[in-house]
């Protein structure tokens, strides 16, 4: 059983994996086990995987290898989307005892139980899942801010993507757990949420109205007392309509900061990827956030070097992110995923051109998120403050303003869990942040 047993997690991949390591935590020291760090001897390690490149595929392997030799005795379990997508025999070649797949977490007493008492278990055929994992949480790692999930699979099939294979298809989470979760984090203190999941903007489909289920979720999460700050994750540009946003602008606590994911900016590549719009209708969704939000924080996601993209294409998409504005990219350098269309695709691009072609949006990337936190020199902003951080050789206490722009305080007085107002004085030179002080008025 595994009460009393020693148990070590290791969390790789995006915040969904995140969120379902504390859930998994939570039951586990429920029913009487002890976490320790990775590094530390003990007597289970848990490996939550991460499968969206090759290289993430390696990364899992080689963790679950390190486990094996931290302590050759222990019992090794391999969870999330490398154990759901893997072979298992190449699983098996890591020295794992233990599978656990996505939408089995939950399980995750059971299953150590049964296997320390000498049980099987099978690995659930994750494309004929149709319920949601109950998973749940009342307090987690971050004191400031709660990422909440809220949707897991994807039905999309982008050519370069595993993820629907990992996760399945889309399936929610029911509006009244969603609500019962935030109002346990505010009570806890948390006074801002993020709202995750794989595919969020399929948030409570199929419905008439695709972007109903998630909004009527907002208005909920808008009403509990003690969250101040609500925070959308990941959204496909096509979910942003005018009646979206009309909607989505009266609800006080919903920060006018917009993860946008593009991909590419140009139209020929969006095609080869997949994708379900083009670069017209995703400016189309940018013009109705801006009409609608004073100088909203848009951010997103760029993929260079992808299968057959010339050197024109890139220059297009380089010219459409100056063109957009966007406050930050995340570039990425095209990773072939086995078992995708992509992979299979003639025309792969050279490495140490996908290494120029980052550099280059990156340098842009540079400028354009430089010149968006410019705009705030000599502005009020409300910053949730979150840590204390030595910055150029002086202590200055770091939060985030509501277009998650990271703003420091020069002062030795902790100010974590607090939104105060803080005039902004000056950018720093090496780092992505701004300085300011607090507002007359509102002393530390």
């Amino acid at each position: 059983m595994v009460e009393g047993k020693k148990i070590a997690f290791l969390t790789l991949g995006c915040k969904v994996n995140s969120y379902e390591t504390e859930a998994m935590q939570a039951l586990l020291v429920k029913a009487g086990a002890v976490l320790v760090a990775f590094q530390e001897k003990a007597d289970i390690y848990v490996v939550n995987t991460c499968s969206v490149t090759n290289m993430a595929d390696r990364k899992s392997r080689q963790m679950l290898h390190k486990a094996r030799k931290l302590n050759p005795d222990a019992v090794i379990v391999a969870a999330g989307c490398y154990a759901q997508t893997a072979d298992v025999t190449v699983l098996k070649e890591t020295g794992i005892d233990v599978i656990v797949g996505n939408n089995q977490k939950k399980e995750i007493v059971s299953i150590l139980n049964g296997f320390l008492c000498g049980k099987a278990n099978d690995r659930l055929d994750i494309a004929k899942e149709t319920e949601y994992e109950d998973l749940s949480l009342d307090t987690q790692i971050e004191r400031t801010r709660a990422y909440i999930k809220i949707q897991d699979g994807c039905n999309q099939f982008c050519s370069y993507c595993i993820i629907p294979y990992a996760r399945g298809r889309i399936r929610s989470r029911r509006q009244d757990e969603v609500v019962a979760e935030v109002k346990r984090l505010a009570q806890a203190g948390y006074c801002e949420i993020v709202l995750t999941g794989i595919h969020l903007s399929s948030y409570g489909q199929p419905a008439a109205e695709e972007t109903q289920p998630l909004l009527a979720l907002m208005k909920e999460l808008n009403q509990v007392p003690g969250i101040e700050r609500i925070r959308l994750g990941s959204l496909e540009p096509r979910i942003i309509t005018e009646e979206f946003v009309k909607t989505l602008v009266e609800l006080q606590t919903v920060c006018p900061h917009f993860h946008l994911s593009l991909q590419s900016g140009c139209d020929s590549v969006l095609k080869r990827m997949n994708r379900k719009y083009t670069t017209g209708e995703y400016a189309q969704s940018v013009e109705i956030l801006r009409k609608y939000y004073e100088n909203p924080a848009i951010t997103t996601d760029i993929i260079v070097g992808f299968p057959q993209e010339t050197e024109e294409e890139f220059l297009e998409t380089v010219a459409y992110a100056k063109k957009i504005g966007f406050s930050k990219i995340h570039v990425f350098k095209y990773s072939r995923r086995k078992g995708t269309v992509a992979d299979r695709m003639t025309g792969q691009v050279l490495e140490d051109v996908k290494n120029d072609r980052s550099e280059q949006l990156l340098s842009v990337e540079g400028v354009l998120s430089e010149e968006y936190r410019k705009q705030m020199l000599g502005t009020v902003q409300k910053v949730l403050f979150e840590e204390s951080s030595r910055i150029d050789g002086e202590v200055c206490q770091v939060g985030y303003n509501e277009r998650y722009v990271r703003i420091a305080v020069k002062t030795e007085e902790d100010l974590s869990n607090r939104i105060l107002p803080v005039r902004i004085s000056e950018a720093a030179q090496t780092e992505e942040t701004l300085f300011g002080e607090l507002k007359e008025g509102f002393g530390a």
